[in-house]
């Protein structure tokens, strides 16, 4: 195993260096780890062997990627033209394909939910653009990042997708690639559950710890001695205390009664000696660590008020939430328009976050309308209401009249309270 895996390490090295093509090794083939890692099916320190599927049997892992994928794709993904110093807000076309449905088999929603899941488990997501003979955009296909290899040539990239079809090539332009982090070759990359496996692992054997113990009806192991004569009685007596202890435990006893001569010396700890309870919490908070999230969204209030739970959310918004939404929009807009392109661009809106949120949107609505930034119309479009007569007049408080019709006091008058306004 030791040489397959030196020799695996060795072409790898080879390959960065030019000496073999390149992307001979898919980023996510099974192999992958072995070579960075040298560990066999990346086993943690625990020596619980750690993959995507048994990580999300941790709950704060499926919290944290089913949170942060939902509400990533939850957000609103709009199209704007620029048209000199304003925008316009685009609904055919592109705009179409990245709002309801990216092809005739999956919505936007769950292409977006599904790319994220794959970042935020195996680290990576590609999707294929694909164009009709004017290069417009007429659809988007996901690709398993299990079948994608990512290869480098001088400075292009270049990908192969490996399917039942066979193989196929594809430009960089014509792949949308989301990596949580990449590595300094700018082709293999870092997710999240293989980077940080020890953590997950010592949270993977914390539950299957817990699952033993009360499995066994709450007692923990222990060894059984006595004046056994010979090897059947020391298996029989072994089998009829572990029978009687299953029973005491299905009938919530608490008396087990043991035949003379035989006594009890337990092994190891149990739960509250080993601080289960503190450890399964020590690892929702390094897992939280993990995904920037604060532990509130995983469920944890051990530490949550009502005024540092508020600030959580902020804190979700500015230092978490914006950091992918760049990240998304600038290879959106970088992949479907081109570099040269300064006329559209792709936009989440953040503001969907409050769609639940009814008072604070309206807060937000009457500031705006209140100091001339939006028009009553405006509001009532994101609202989905039909345009009111005279709504798209810019207003301003004093009074709330159409911007320009307010009333003027002389620079000499004391400006106090008009009563007769």
């Amino acid at each position: 195993m030791a040489d397959v895996l030196e020799a695996r390490r060795q072409a790898a090295a080879a390959e960065l260096r030019g000496e073999v093509p390149a992307g001979s090794v898919p980023v996510s083939a099974s192999n992958f780890l072995e070579i960075i890692t040298g560990m066999a099916g990346g086993s943690s320190a625990t020596g619980i062997k750690v993959t995507t599927d048994n990580a999300l049997g941790v709950p704060a892992v499926w919290a944290a990627v089913n949170f942060l994928s939902g509400t990533l794709a939850g957000l609103p993904l709009l199209v704007y033209r620029k048209e000199g110093d304003a925008r316009k807000r685009v609904t055919t076309g592109i705009a179409t394909v990245l709002h309801d449905a990216i092809n005739d088999e999956m919505s936007s929603f769950e292409w977006r939910k599904h790319m994220f899941e794959n970042v935020f488990t195996g680290g990576r997501s590609f999707t294929f653009i694909e164009r009709n003979a004017q290069r417009k955009v007429i659809n988007l296909w996901p690709l398993d990042p299990a079948g994608t290899s990512v290869k480098i040539n001088g400075w292009q990239k270049t990908y192969s997708y490996k399917d039942s079809g066979g193989t196929k090539q594809y430009s960089a332009d014509e792949i949308i690639d989301i990596p949580f982090m990449l590595r300094a070759d700018r082709v293999t990359h870092r997710g999240p559950i293989q980077a940080n496996r020890d953590a997950i692992g010592l949270a993977i054997a914390a539950t299957v710890f817990g699952s033993k113990f009360f499995q066994n009806g709450g007692v923990p192991p222990f060894a059984v001695t006595g004046n056994f004569q010979t090897g059947k009685s020391m298996q029989r007596a072994a089998e009829d205390l572990a029978d009687a202890t299953r029973q005491a435990a299905k009938e919530e006893r608490q008396a087990l009664v043991l035949p003379a001569g035989l006594e009890i010396k337990p092994l190891g700890a149990d739960a509250s000696e080993s601080q289960l309870v503190e450890l399964k919490r020590f690892c929702i908070e390094e897992i939280a660590r993990i995904y920037s999230l604060p532990p509130v969204f995983l469920q944890d209030l051990t530490h949550g008020t009502f005024s540092n739970t508020e600030q959580q959310d902020l804190h979700f918004v500015k230092h978490t939430l914006k950091r992918w939404v760049e990240q998304v929009e600038q290879e959106l807009n970088l992949k479907l328009f081109g570099r040269s392109n300064t006329r559209q661009f792709v936009e989440f809106n953040v503001d969907g976050l409050l769609r639940g949120d009814f008072k604070t949107r309206m807060d937000g609505y009457a500031q705006g309308i209140q100091n001339a930034i939006l028009t009553p119309n405006e509001v009532r479009r994101r609202e989905n209401l039909p345009d009111a007569d005279n709504g798209d007049e810019l207003l301003i408080q004093g009074a709330t009249v159409p911007i320009g019709n307010q009333m003027t006091l002389p620079l000499n008058e004391p400006q106090g309270d008009n009563d007769g306004a």
